[in-house]
């Protein structure tokens, strides 16, 4: 029973730094996933952690690709020229 609260705790701490899930439903994610876990064995665990570990590859590569030019930060004066 204490194991399930954990889970639950730690499913709405996770639901924090993923997009479009919030608190209720990490909880309840974290709720489920020791049974689903269990069910799965352990190939089934193998394969769950490759596909997250392509997934995240998959979304780094995606995301570099569209990170915009650097700017200089600050300000910059402008260049002078002797006339």
């Amino acid at each position: 029973m204490l194991g399930r609260v954990f889970s639950a705790i730690a499913g709405n701490k996770a639901a924090e730094h993923v997009r479009g899930v919030n608190g209720t439903t990490g909880a309840l994610l974290g709720l489920a996933a020791p049974t689903l876990l269990r069910r799965m064995g352990p190939l089934g665990l193998i394969a769950a952690v490759a596909g997250g570990y392509a997934y995240k590859r998959y979304t780094e590569g995606r995301d570099a690709s569209k990170a915009p030019a650097a700017q200089p930060a600050g300000f910059a004066e402008p260049t002078r020229t002797q006339a």
